[in-house]
């Protein structure tokens, strides 16, 4: 019922910027929260950042003051800007979303496909 689409991830330097793109599709009723998480080969899934339908935003302190989500909800896009980026931000990185449908009210989280953010030396 609902798509999660990632894109925007890439190679780039220590020190750089991405800014990634996770487009939401299907029969969306509501989106009660957006986030993103990122998996490191050998690692747990860990939460990058999450933004609420009123805009309260919440990030851990490994990416806190770098990290920066948004959202378009004219698009139903939600965004993650990564700036001033470490070698140990690598992983693939997942948007996922707590969303309600017109056919199931009951708040689901969808998850998408991942995209590959890696960051050399």
């Amino acid at each position: 019922q609902v798509q999660l689409v990632e894109s925007g991830g890439g190679l780039v330097q220590a020190g750089g910027s991405l800014r990634l793109s996770c487009a939401v599709s299907g029969s969306i009723n509501s989106i009660n929260a957006m986030a993103w998480y990122r998996q490191a080969p050998g690692k747990q899934r860990e939460l990058v950042a999450s933004i609420t339908s009123d805009s309260k935003t919440n990030y851990p302190d490994s990416v806190k003051g770098r990290f920066t989500i948004s959202r378009d909800n004219t698009k139903n896009t939600v965004y993650l800007q990564m700036n001033s980026l470490k070698p140990e931000d690598t992983a693939v990185y997942y948007c996922n979303g707590l969303a309600t449908t017109m056919t199931w009210t009951r708040p689901q989280f969808y998850w998408g496909q991942g995209t590959q953010v890696t960051v050399s030396p």
